[in-house]
């Protein structure tokens, strides 16, 4: 016979605004099998679990159902609760009366009246639940960091530092990332590369941590604790073992005018290259897709000059497959093409830059180490344009949130401006500034009254040529939307900063959220901001959003921690809502009729096949099998299976028929 205790929350006001709370209880006391109800302001506070924990043990209660708000925030707590009290876990069941009725609907009777019918849709649940025991996996005590960036750098470096095993992938030749290109960063002006340079030394020199350069994820099997990753090593056409780095064959080769990437296009490199001269590993590879002897069959010059013998053309892409406990995404972002505005010229003037670009520019490894020059001449520009916002906080352009970075290194930019071209002018034309960091504000005040950058609060709306020089029209709104034109040498627009070239085929590929941008999403933007709704995927950097280095490698040592709070445990203990098929209990023999629709539908290859025998043991049939390690109980197999044999534990097709009818019998 059930003994049920139903407890109603107030939440503060958060329910109890629209529903007169006590009434739900005094109602739920009068439901069939319903032993005590109660209701109380904070259910989730310490006096509200000893209620709990005293009417289990005083009533003798066989399940609990709890008022409150969503499960996702407080269903472990008051599970443990009941499991202290001695009851089993799992027949406690939570009643969502906050987002599903009181915060969607008025203060009115007709609230409160569905708040009494969501309780008795959970009563008549729990009273079907069974004691259900939670999942013991053992863990595979390997990171996988993919991404070789700053965010993947810090991850990587943390979680190695903890004793913990990490391979790290980077699809470039070399790790760094957008950092690596930065001439100094804000708000310190410290070099880029003195404080980064370090680190990815100490990534491929690091016992713990095996680098993968020029390598991508191919697929991922598994789960949490458990997950199986193969992975592309591309083939580089250098052997990485036998190279010395000396770089006799870059500096021999003929195709020599291909665009570096590293310098944004600005510079130029060769078919056989090495991204910068502080590269890691600093290997070449071999561009196949500009290399003459891919093109056309001819050349090898490299590998006749190469003293070591490390050229190797015909070796193909290698798969290799690792056992993976976690996974960190680490993978940044890009920066928008300004093509994408042809009012501001980019494409058409060689002149108009970007933010990146500029970057370059005014870097010592740069392509005019570190003079700032236009590339359409090679002059100093005496005057330079900085539009802020180009393409962020732009809903017509399909772009509306904001980059966060942009408005910092405009300042950045115009500030290195001035030290370098001290007789120049900079003119930055900004929509508002957002300095929310720390020294922020006083890095863009410096910008401003110390070196003198010329600050106008309006939108450019176009970029034209004339006479030799960009002229760059728009307005002044502080000065009542007066119009300005300003005769430039050089326009650097700050472009926006979106989601990565192949973001959502690799959230596809790894289950994981992402939102309309391509951004991948975090399972709580407060709660668990570094988690993905799968679990033992996590989140850092600008994979998320825009995000700045200081934000960048917090969220990195954040994604770190939960990696190596994982791993401080030989077993993973997970949920048993898990689907499994069904058997006739008098029998024990599977209800399955082995057509393995459920197999074809299960996203996370959880679907095994049993093999029935006879007494002769001979085959007679295979029918499925759950594998409880593997499934993470979304029941998709559920909706698929045309015997109806598999059931979610917890959630069975006859719990679900009970919930209905609950509501359906008034």
């Amino acid at each position: 016979m059930s003994k049920i205790g139903v407890f109603i929350c107030h939440c503060g006001e958060n329910i109890s605004a629209t529903v007169d709370c006590k009434k739900v209880a005094q109602e739920a006391a009068n439901i069939e099998g319903v032993e005590f109800a109660t209701d109380y302001k904070y259910m989730c506070s310490d006096p509200g679990q000893t209620m709990i924990k005293e009417a289990i043990k005083e009533k003798g209660l066989t399940g609990v159902v709890i008022g409150a708000c969503s499960p996702r925030m407080h269903e472990p707590t008051f599970r443990k609760a009941c499991a202290e009290a001695g009851l089993n876990p799992y027949m406690c069941e939570m009643s969502n009366l906050r987002e599903h009725c009181s915060w969607v609907h008025d203060k009115s009777d007709t609230t409160t009246e569905k708040a009494i019918d969501l309780v008795k849709m959970l009563v008549a649940k729990t009273k079907l639940d069974k004691p259900l025991n939670a999942i013991k996996v053992p863990i595979t005590k390997k990171a996988l960091v993919i991404g070789g960036g700053i965010a993947g750098i810090q991850a990587s470096l943390d979680i190695a530092n903890a004793g913990k095993q990490v391979i790290l992938i980077e699809r470039e030749p070399s790790i760094g990332g957008h950092m690596s290109q930065l001439s100094e960063t804000f708000p310190t002006l410290d070099c880029s590369q003195c404080i980064l340079t370090p680190r990815m030394v100490e990534v491929a020199q690091h016992p713990n941590i095996t680098l993968y350069n020029y390598a991508e994820l191919e697929s991922l099997d598994g789960s949490i604790g458990n997950f199986k990753a193969t992975i592309r090593l591309k083939a580089k056409s250098v052997d990485p073992k036998t190279c010395t780095g000396c770089g006799i064959c870059w500096s021999k080769c003929p195709k020599k005018k291909i665009p570096s990437e590293f310098n944004a296009g600005l510079g130029m490199r060769t078919a056989i290259y090495t991204p910068f001269p502080q590269a890691v590993p600093n290997k070449p590879v071999i561009d196949k897709a500009n290399c003459n002897y891919y093109l056309n069959g001819k050349c090898k010059v490299c590998e006749k000059v190469c003293p070591t013998g490390a050229i190797a053309f015909d070796k193909p892409d290698e798969l290799i497959t690792e056992d993976i406990g976690a996974i960190v995404l680490a993978t940044g972002f890009d920066v928008l093409k300004p093509d994408f505005f042809p009012e501001y010229g980019y494409g058409k003037y060689p002149d108009v830059i970007t933010g990146l670009q500029f970057e370059r520019l005014a870097s010592a490894s740069g392509p005019t180490l570190g003079e700032i020059r236009r590339p359409s001449d090679g002059k100093i520009p005496q005057k330079v344009v900085f539009i802020a916002c180009a393409g962020s906080r732009d809903p017509a352009k399909g772009i509306p949130y904001c980059s966060k970075i942009c408005c910092m290194y405009t300042a950045k930019h115009a500030m290195l401006y001035q030290h370098k071209v001290h007789e120049g002018e900079s003119y930055v034309f900004y929509m508002d500034i957002r300095a929310g960091g720390k020294n922020y504000e006083e890095f863009v005040r410096r910008a401003i009254e110390d070196d003198g950058a010329n600050y106008i609060r309006g939108r450019v709306a176009r970029v034209y040529e004339k006479d030799g020089k960009l002229i760059v029209r728009g307005v002044d709104t502080l000065m009542g939307a007066k119009p300005v034109e300003i005769e430039a040498d050089m326009v650097v627009l700050a472009s926006a900063g979106v989601s990565n070239c192949g973001a959502e085929e690799l959230a596809q590929k790894m289950h994981v959220s992402y939102d309309p941008y391509k951004f991948f999403a975090e399972a709580h933007p407060k709660l668990k901001p570094v988690e993905t709704n799968t679990a033992g995927i996590y989140l850092c950097g600008a994979c998320q959003a825009p995000k700045d280095i200081p934000d960048t490698v917090s969220t990195a040592s954040g994604a770190a921690a939960k990696v190596i709070g994982l791993f401080s445990n030989d077993e993973l203990t997970r949920e048993p809502i898990i689907a499994v098929v069904n058997r006739i209990p008098s029998h024990d023999v599977s209800t399955c009729v082995g057509c393995f629709m459920c197999e074809t539908a299960c996203p996370y290859q959880a679907i095994e096949h049993e093999e029935i025998k006879n007494r002769q043991g001979e085959v007679i049939k295979t029918v499925a099998r759950v594998n409880p390690g593997l499934c993470q109980g979304c029941g998709t197999c559920v909706s698929f299976c045309r015997s109806k044999s598999i059931d979610i534990q917890g959630f069975s097709n006859e719990q679900m028929y009970a919930e209905v009818m609950a509501v359906l019998a008034d």
